[in-house]
């Protein structure tokens, strides 16, 4: 079958414009007033084509590369934190939230966060545990949403973090390796927080392995259940 150069444009706009990223935090409903302001530019890969990271290896998938950071903002803990995308979240897969502290004697514009420095805060996961789970059912929360949220731990310490945010998409994930990160990272400074101790902790690259079952997705026959991928959520 033969397409025409005007079909080929228009599958590929359509594809693109299926992929999206996350350019701004917002905090209680409130969002940041511009793009990139808190939330670290990425790569030009996501920032302008909105391409996603499928390599779990590499350092992208921490925070998508990009540029230093420009400003913070201000949340308490208790706070309802997240990101407003730049177009629907298109595709289903879970989508999920890390922070990692910045130590104090460190510049929270530049720093890079490698190694065992973060932990899970938040997970909108599927929420349906029996019967065949579609692609498009509306058991993904962010599905479809234009900001994904979560809220930030009560006990959680109080001090600068980063903030990284990643979609999963699954709908290409029947093979290692297929499925997409739509990934950013956010600064932040939580105020009022407790002495919780965060954890498990884990490094990106390095919490995930390609063949992991939460990166995998069998569309037949058809899957009755799911488990995101990563350690599970610390409540503080």
């Amino acid at each position: 079958m033969k397409f025409s150069p005007a079909a080929l444009l228009l599958a590929a706009v359509a594809v693109t414009e299926a992929h999206y990223k996350f350019p701004r935090m917002i905090v209680n409903g409130k969002p940041e007033s511009a793009d990139w302001l808190a939330v670290r530019k990425t790569k030009v890969t996501n920032s302008r084509d909105n391409g996603g990271v499928s390599d779990v290896n590499s350092a992208d998938i921490r925070c998508f590369g990009g540029s230093p950071g420009k400003a913070t903002v201000t949340v308490a803990a208790g706070d309802i934190l997240g990101f407003v995308a730049s177009a629907s979240v298109m595709h289903f897969g879970p989508c999920q939230f890390y922070m990692a502290r910045v130590p104090d004697d460190k510049d929270i514009n530049m720093w890079e966060a490698t190694g065992n420095v973060w932990f899970k805060a938040g997970s909108l996961s599927a929420t349906q545990s029996g019967g065949a789970l579609a692609g498009n059912a509306v058991t993904w929360p962010a599905y479809q949403k234009t900001q994904v949220s979560f809220k930030v731990p009560t006990n959680i310490p109080s001090g600068n973090y980063l903030v990284r945010v990643e979609s999963i998409a699954l709908h290409l994930a029947q093979n290692p390796g297929g499925a997409q990160f739509y990934i950013s990272c956010g600064q932040v400074k939580v105020t009022g927080g407790g002495n919780g101790t965060p954890g498990p902790l884990v490094a990106f690259p390095g919490a995930y392995k390609a063949n992991d079952l939460g990166l995998l997705w069998r569309n037949s026959p058809p899957q009755t259940s799911y488990t995101a991928p990563g350690p599970e959520v610390w409540v503080g």
